[in-house]
């Protein structure tokens, strides 16, 4: 408390001087916390901090020390950049975490097209499968043919699992002879 016997504030005891009752200083650097006016002072000096203080209104005075505490908090950890360094670092990160999570909804697309294209391919199997050791196989007038239309296609064709493999066809199998 300024002027009643106690500890001066971290201010008036950085520039030792003795603190009085109308400090500009001790209601924004309590003696608890001499590193913030520490780095406040080395950044803007004292008699700078102080004309911007008076010069403010008092309930903006609280708002301008955190502004310039965060300030020259920067400064002292990057004294080219400040807070425009930290700025800069975090809007870096944000672009990567936005790539990376294009990334991972890429992902997650292509795993939702390969489960939807599999579960009927797996249900048509099973189907299938079903009919053959009913004795009964499936044929209608809407299944492919038996034979593929190209002596080429059984090399191009690889056997799925799952339906998680792709098949390679060769575009020149898809054209008109």
């Amino acid at each position: 408390m300024p002027g009643s016997g106690m500890s001066p504030c971290a201010a008036c005891k950085l520039l030792r001087r003795r603190c009085a009752k109308d400090c500009v200083f001790a209601p924004y650097f309590p003696p608890d916390e001499p590193q913030k006016f520490a780095n406040v002072h080395k950044v803007f000096g004292a008699s700078n901090v102080n004309k911007m203080l008076q010069d403010l209104p008092v309930e903006a005075r609280g708002d301008a020390v955190s502004s310039m505490v965060y300030e020259a908090d920067a400064r002292v950890r990057d004294p080219v950049y400040g807070c425009v360094g930290a700025i800069s670092s975090l809007q870096q990160q944000v672009a990567h975490l936005q790539t990376q999570l294009a990334v991972a909804n890429a992902e997650i697309v292509c795993i939702r097209m390969h489960q939807s294209q599999s579960v009927p391919n797996q249900q048509q199997h099973q189907h299938q499968q079903q009919h053959m050791e009913d004795g009964n196989p499936l044929i209608t007038s809407n299944s492919p043919p038996l034979t593929p239309s190209s002596p080429n296609l059984n090399q191009h064709m690889k056997s799925s699992v799952g339906g998680y493999e792709s098949l390679e066809i060769s575009e020149h199998l898809w054209s008109q002879n």
